[in-house]
């Protein structure tokens, strides 16, 4: 038997423990191992050692001329080429020159590049010049950056060869600088930034919603004889936390911005910002600590006004409050904060607690080239806490005998307080719950003093009271309500019942008399006969009723309640048969002489109310009604039969539809708490030509409206001019006027263009548009447009055309106004104009200032903000002249 030699298999193990596999270079091992058929094993070791070169080239980045800045703030960096394996790490560092002669500022950013793989420590970096060969600084040659690379290196990476410095012989070749085994290169780049843009900068203007503005009113601040808040007539200011900041950067300064701010401070809640603090004047070379400067905004550079202290905290002069700015920053945005501060601790910072009222701030943001931006936001810092108020749980009473027991809201609050509104100043208002939402008024605008409850309301009843703060904000709590009959006081002979309009609104103020009589009856004695805000009726008589009784109900008063000329014009349509009037309860609503019929007669006599001639309808009541169970016949002729407007007592329940006579499109109020269903929708004018007229002078005064309507109703004021006689136009009829003293009424329903003439003799010298204006005064003022429903309107105003070379301020429009108001003026020549709104002390409360063409103008004034009320002036001032007229702001 023969034995075999053969290899049976080979084993192979690598050892890469001693090789750098980031680098490439050290050694590797390779073991060999080898075993034949018999299992004898034999081996080797085999050793392969790799050695390290580098042999990269630079490409350094070109000086740069910046004029537009990038977001990264790099305007290149290092190329290199044949890195091959290494492991290079390449960082700059920046120095900045604010002072250059040819640019706004200087960056130099000196670039190092290491190569792990030959770096050490311990050893220097190769300095490679930055190359200037030009003597003109920013030249385009000095820009470039070198290239170094091994000497001879051909084609694009060849070594740059040119002179470091412009007085040098001979150009230096930067193949020098190059070595393969350096220990890295340092090289610093040139930025020069000639920047023309603006930074910018971001900011939260302070609101409810972004403010903790519910904290109790701090009395030791802003609480001195001299502060003083209109609002809340006292000394003590309201204020709040406040957070103002400002965020800025820039393109190319990123945060090395410059942020300041002017806060304009409204500090007595007038609506005028007359205090200035300026964030470069605080802490020790300014205001100090604990001092504003009252009213110095007019004052040169906000030095002036009257010093005035807010910290009355019981601690040492320097723990008191001051106004500061605080900054910090974040990578490339810097924040500014308007703080308060001590003069103990500058350094720590507090958000400032400012009154309530609006204020506005401008903040100033600079760069490092000179270059600044202003944002200026007003904002307004009141109190966004509602009132708490807690009603009693339950309350529980027996209805009185008659029939009616009523509540006022100290029945059934239990306690209210608020973090800033004087308890006395808290608006209080009752309703019944579900009767409404928001805060109770009526149609006046008044809270409800009380609710009452009647037969008709036994058993568990809600009550809702709600308080109202000096800032408008509201809270209410709800009271369950037991009404208990124990005195049968119900189920007696006490009378109840309702007034409703055909739309279903309660009918106040009707007196509801008992018509019959007895044998042997003393007088009836009626506890309560008038209905309530809702139409509701009690009637406690002390004898027994039977059905020889009526019910009678009557009111009489505000004949024109509801009743325009656009009643007229639907009345004469349905006199036309153009559009009938829809219900049986308007066409007795438009018999105004009850004659059972619809006529022109009724125009005349509602129009006749309207000019002023007459203050009452001359055979009708203001209001009349009708059993609500009766049903028409003919509801299209409810004159047809009789219908009866008084209920037997026999035949409850006692409810009557009430009819405002006159009032066809069912604008009037029934009771105080009805809203206004009519609103004015647009404009429409009269236009007439404006001149300066001479006493004693008549001439003829052409008035034009401006579109054609349905009707329009107004009151022509003509002061200075006597009116001789009035000449209608195609379209209007001589009765649709009236003359008063210093006066003229029109009531016009026919439709078609409203055009007539005034022949006038003047009584004094002056301008037309100083002697006639619209108002309210007889005849209130609106106009219809076709097409409009009937509950639109449209304000009608005077429009004048000027033809003198002479500035002209009208009279504004509407006039009295509550929130807005529009100013015309004619100019005779373009020009810059300033238009000013005082109060009655003369102190400006708006301005405005632009450019003008020549002719016509106007200006739409929103002066909701601003609280100043009654006689207000409004002036116009041009480099050729001045004038002023005045207003009233309700």
């Amino acid at each position: 038997t023969s034995t075999s030699c053969a290899v049976d298999s080979i084993v192979l193990e690598v050892d890469y423990s001693l090789f750098d596999s980031v680098c490439h270079r050290g050694t590797i091992t390779r073991i060999f191992e080898v075993f034949d058929t018999q299992g004898n094993i034999g081996g080797c070791a085999q050793a392969i050692t790799v050695n390290y070169q580098q042999d990269y080239f630079v490409k350094f980045p070109d000086d740069v001329i910046v004029t537009v800045c990038t977001d990264s703030g790099l305007y290149g960096e290092p190329v290199l080429q044949n890195n091959g394996c290494a492991d290079f790490d390449v960082s700059y560092t920046d120095e900045i020159f604010t002072i250059v002669p040819d640019a706004c500022y200087k960056i130099e950013r000196t670039w190092k590049i290491i190569n792990h793989c030959q770096y050490d420590s311990l050893e220097s970096l190769i300095t490679v010049p930055n190359p200037t060969p030009n003597v003109v600084n920013n030249h385009a040659n000095n820009l470039p950056g070198p290239i170094i690379s091994r000497c001879g290196t051909a084609g694009v990476w060849s070594p740059t060869s040119v002179r470091i410095n412009p007085t040098d012989p001979q150009p230096t070749n930067y193949c020098t600088f190059w070595s393969e085994t350096s220990n890295g290169y340092a090289y610093k780049q040139i930025i020069k930034v000639i920047d023309g843009q603006a930074p910018s900068g971001t900011y939260t203007v302070p609101a409810c919603n972004n403010q903790n503005w519910t904290s109790n009113n701090n009395a030791l601040f802003w609480n001195e004889v001299y502060w003083w808040d209109n609002n809340l007539q006292q000394h003590d200011l309201c204020e709040e936390i406040t957070e103002l900041s400002f965020k800025g950067t820039d393109q190319c300064s990123g945060a090395a911005v410059n942020i300041e701010y002017l806060l304009f401070l409204d500090l007595d809640n007038d609506s005028v910002m007359e205090t200035v603090v300026n964030s470069v004047n605080t802490g020790s070379a300014g205001l100090g600590w604990n001092n504003v400067l009252f009213n110095n905004l007019n004052t040169p550079n906000f030095s002036g006004g009257t010093p005035r202290q807010f910290d009355e905290r019981p601690v040492p002069a320097n723990q008191k409050m001051g106004f500061a700015l605080e900054e910090s920053v974040s990578g490339k945005e810097k924040t500014a904060h308007v703080r308060w501060n001590t003069l103990q601790d500058s350094s720590t910072y507090f958000s400032p607690e400012l009154p309530h009222g609006t204020h506005r701030i401008k903040w100033f943001v600079t760069d490092g080239c000179g270059n600044n931006k202003e944002y200026e936001y007003t904002f307004t810092v009141k109190d966004c806490k509602a009132p708490t108020i807690a009603c009693l749980p339950s309350l529980s009473v027996n209805i009185p005998q008659s029939g009616k027991v009523t509540f006022w809201p100290t029945d059934i609050i239990q306690y209210i307080e608020d973090n800033c509104t004087p308890a006395d100043q808290i608006d209080i208002s009752i309703r019944k719950c579900g009767a409404g939402t928001g805060f109770p008024l009526d149609g006046n605008g008044i809270p409800f003093a009380d609710i009452s409850f009647y037969c008709n309301e036994l058993g568990s009843q809600c009550a809702e009271v709600w308080v109202k703060d000096k800032a408008g904000n509201t809270n209410y709590c709800e009271a369950s309500i037991l009404i208990n009959d124990g005195s049968n006081v119900c189920s007696g002979d006490t009378l109840h019942g309702r007034v409703l309009t055909e739309q279903g609104e309660g009918v106040a103020y009707v007196d509801i008399e008992i018509d019959g009589s007895c044998n042997f009856c003393p007088p009836i004695f009626l506890s309560n006969s008038a209905t309530d805000a809702n139409g509701y009726f009690s009637i406690s008589p002390n004898v027994p009723l039977a059905s020889t009784f009526d019910l009678v109900p009557v009111r009489d008063d505000n004949p024109l309640n509801g009743v325009t000329t656009y009643d007229l014009v639907l009345i004469s349509k349905h006199i036309l048969a153009l559009e009938y009037l829809d219900s049986p309860y308007k066409l007795i609503s438009a018999d105004a002489n009850r004659s059972g019929s619809v006529t022109t007669f009724d125009i005349v006599e509602f129009r006749r109310l309207i000019l002023g001639i007459t203050t009452e309808l001359s055979n009708n009541n203001s209001w009349r009604f009708v059993d609500s169970s009766f049903v028409f016949p003919n509801p299209q002729n409810p004159f047809q039969t009789s219908f009866p407007d008084t209920i037997q007592l026999d035949h409850p329940p006692y409810k009557f539809i009430g009819m405002k006579v006159g009032d066809v499109n069912l604008s009037g109020a029934p009771n105080a708490q009805s809203p206004a269903t009519e609103r004015f929708t647009g404009q429409v004018y009269l236009d007439l030509p404006d001149q300066k007229v001479q006493e004693g002078m008549e001439l003829a005064i052409p008035l034009t409206a401006s579109e054609i309507l349905e009707g329009c109703q107004f009151t022509l004021e003509t002061e200075g001019l006597e009116i001789l006689s009035i000449q209608p136009g195609p379209d209007m009829q001589a009765e649709q006027f009236a003359l008063f003293p210093a006066a003229l009424t029109t009531a016009w329903e026919t439709g078609g263009m409203a055009q007539f003439s005034l022949h006038v003799r003047v009584q004094h010298t002056g301008w037309l548009h100083d002697m006639l204006r619209i108002s309210d005064r007889i005849t209130t003022a609106e106009a219809y447009k076709p097409g409009h429903t009937a509950q639109e309107k449209q304000q009608i105003s005077l429009r004048f055309d000027h033809q003198d070379g002479e500035l002209v301020l009208y009279q504004n429009q509407p006039n009295p106004f509550e929130k807005r108001t529009n100013i015309k003026f004619y100019l005779p020549e373009s020009s810059a104009a300033t238009l000013k709104v005082m109060d009655g002390q003369g102190k400006t409360i708006w301005m405005q200032t632009g450019e003008y063409p020549q002719g016509i103008n106007h200006i739409d004034l929103d002066l909701s903000a601003i609280s100043a009320a009654g006689v207000l002036y409004y002036q116009l001032e041009t480099a050729t002249g001045r004038a002023v007229n005045k207003m009233i702001k309700l």
